[in-house]
């Protein structure tokens, strides 16, 4: 178990697409136990761990091989990310090819990504095609919610982890099979830090914000406010009804992120929504 995320080290993924049924388990073996650190500039390493003894004391005699194992250990540091990288790119080439702008949509739990991906998806079917890989640690819950709009939707079940990674969304392209010219949503799993960690492939980073949390948020959580394109500040409507400064959230997100693009939308009164779409009217 990763001390840092709390991702399961031998876990498995279920890959679910709701238009056939078919279900599909990915295993995750790994040989050592790892975690992720992001460092001062924004950039993540991981590295391994070599389980020991910790009552035990590491004797002078033992100081060499315990060098060598730190060695080795830095040596490993960019291996668990590098091979996520390099899938990731490979994905990002594949949805070049097809011309898809992938968007991955990350949050924390209860900021509305669903219902504003759903609303999004209505209003701009016959617009846009719209496709969608959905992660959640278990149900598809949330995949059956977007079914309902009559797009393709694949579930992607995480178990223990807190975050999609390349692997998975690979998995999930290949049975959500997105036509040329077409949009992909990647709702990820609902986390405000692990999910920045991992390149996905995707065109561009989301994040979304309600008012309901704190409009400390970018400051309290900076490197998936620095690694996003745009943010979304969520559930407007009901400003009224909560303390929230706009104006200074606003301004922690430039503080973090001088370049990102900021939406203020609500789902529920349409404010703000044509602005979001627009951009991906754009983009896409």
């Amino acid at each position: 178990m990763c001390v840092t995320c709390g991702c399961s080290d031998d876990g498995k993924v279920k890959v679910t697409d709701l238009g056939t049924g078919d279900i599909t388990v990915m295993n995750l073996h790994h040989n050592q136990h790892h975690h992720t650190h992001t460092l001062s500039d924004g950039s993540a390493i991981a590295h391994s761990h070599h389980h020991h003894n910790m009552s035990e004391p590491i004797h002078s005699e033992n100081a060499n091989i315990h060098a060598k194992v730190h060695s080795t250990t830095i040596s490993l540091e960019a291996d668990i990310l590098t091979k996520n990288n390099l899938l990731a790119a490979q994905n990002r080439g594949w949805l070049k090819g097809r011309n898809i702008l992938a968007v991955n949509l990350m949050s924390s739990p209860g900021s509305g990504k669903t219902t504003l991906l759903t609303r999004t998806i209505n209003d701009l079917k016959r617009k846009l095609e719209i496709s969608v890989i959905e992660g959640d640690q278990e149900t598809v819950n949330d995949a059956q919610k977007i079914q309902e709009t009559g797009c393709k939707v694949v579930q992607i079940n995480t178990g223990t982890g807190c975050h999609l990674d390349a692997a998975m969304v690979e998995k999930g392209l290949e049975k959500l099979d997105p036509s040329f010219n077409s949009v992909v949503m990647i709702e990820n799993v609902g986390n405000l830090v692990c999910p920045a960690l991992f390149d996905l492939g995707e065109t561009t980073k989301v994040v979304i914000l309600s008012v309901t949390e704190g409009e400390d948020k970018p400051i309290k959580y900076p490197h998936i406010f620095r690694s996003s394109q745009v943010m979304i500040l969520t559930k407007i409507d009901l400003l009224p009804y909560v303390q929230f400064d706009v104006q200074r959230c606003i301004e922690y997100a430039k503080q973090v992120n001088p370049q990102i693009t900021i939406f203020q939308v609500s789902a529920m009164n349409d404010a703000g929504l044509n602005d979001w779409y627009n951009w991906l009217m754009v983009n896409s």
